[in-house]
């Protein structure tokens, strides 16, 4: 059995080519097991993983646990929300007091570019990336990744737009990571304020017309604007940005093709999409939701095999 070249999923820019085809190869098998009466598979029965939220998600918390349950892993679910993070411990005290108790592996997702990267010079558990500020989303890009595969056959030669505010999001860099690993071309869309300066430097296209944009693409990954990451306003208003920057039915239907819309939630429905885009064929966002549960099975499998070696 092949298997993965690292150790910890910290980032898309650590894994090579061989690493992704294994991910979604191991994706493909559990897919089938989700898609059965009975969901579980006894894989990790003996694996112990504690989920560490430092930052609220929702749905990339329940999709690692729905993962962590069908392989039969025991799940320690911690958010620092309600923790002593609050009363000022430490990222290495948690996480210590956390490894006391026998775990395995750690999920994290922190506002600290680099927590992953931190942790896993520390700590002696396999750690995956589960966002980490405005920096990697590595199960998010492979999910997204994967779905593209699923729809349109393959990857490699597909032009992808990345639209919206690719200044904050982690979500834009594991893409354009992934994306360009396995061969596809990559543009950003969005406000000038919200393209960040390096952007030329990883060999991405720029357009600041979204039809041009639409126009070039064969699948478009609508962003959502992070309000919650911004200090100051980067654009006038929402509407104005909606009027620039958003997807409409009638906007799609005008295009020279058919595209394939994409979308890593939540949606701000009416900003970035429209609910008759979001619900309509072209979008794979339910796909990519059930995907990323068959994703993070594959990456928790795959790492968990190497430390039971």
């Amino acid at each position: 059995m092949s298997e993965l070249s690292v150790d910890h999923l910290l980032g898309i820019k650590y894994l090579n080519k061989k690493d992704i085809e294994l991910i979604f190869e191991t994706a493909d098998h559990f897919k089938e097991v989700i898609n059965r009466p009975i969901k579980k598979v006894p894989s990790l029965r003996d694996i112990t993983i504690a989920n560490l939220f430092f930052e609220n998600s929702t749905r990339t918390k329940l999709s690692f646990e729905l993962a962590e349950k069908r392989l039969s892993a025991d799940v320690i679910n911690f958010s620092s929300a309600q923790s002593s993070v609050k009363k000022g411990e430490t990222l290495i005290d948690t996480v210590n007091n956390i490894l006391s108790m026998k775990v395995d592996m750690v999920v994290m997702r922190h506002p600290n570019p680099g927590a992953g990267v931190f942790l896993s010079k520390h700590v002696k558990a396999s750690i995956i990336n589960a966002g980490d500020g405005a920096h990697e989303h590595p199960t998010q890009a492979l999910l997204d990744s994967y779905s593209i595969r699923e729809r349109l056959g393959d990857v490699k030669g597909k032009k992808v737009v990345i639209v919206g505010d690719i200044l904050h999001s982690r979500v834009a860099l594991s893409n354009i990571f992934a994306l360009q690993l396995q061969g596809a071309q990559v543009m950003v869309c969005g406000p000038k304020t919200l393209i960040p300066k390096y952007i030329d430097k990883l060999g991405v296209k720029v357009e600041a017309n979204l039809r041009k944009a639409l126009n070039w693409c064969d699948v478009a990954n609508m962003l959502r604007v992070q309000n919650e990451r911004m200090e100051i306003s980067y654009f006038p208003s929402t509407r104005e940005y909606t009027q620039q920057f958003g997807v409409n039915k009638d906007l799609l239907n005008s295009l020279d093709k058919e595209i394939t819309i994409m979308h890593p939630g939540p949606i701000n429905r009416g900003v970035e999409i429209t609910s008759d885009v979001a619900d309509s064929k072209q979008a794979i966002i339910l796909n990519q939701v059930e995907n990323g549960v068959a994703i993070r099975m594959a990456v928790i499998y795959l790492l968990a095999s190497k430390i039971k070696q």
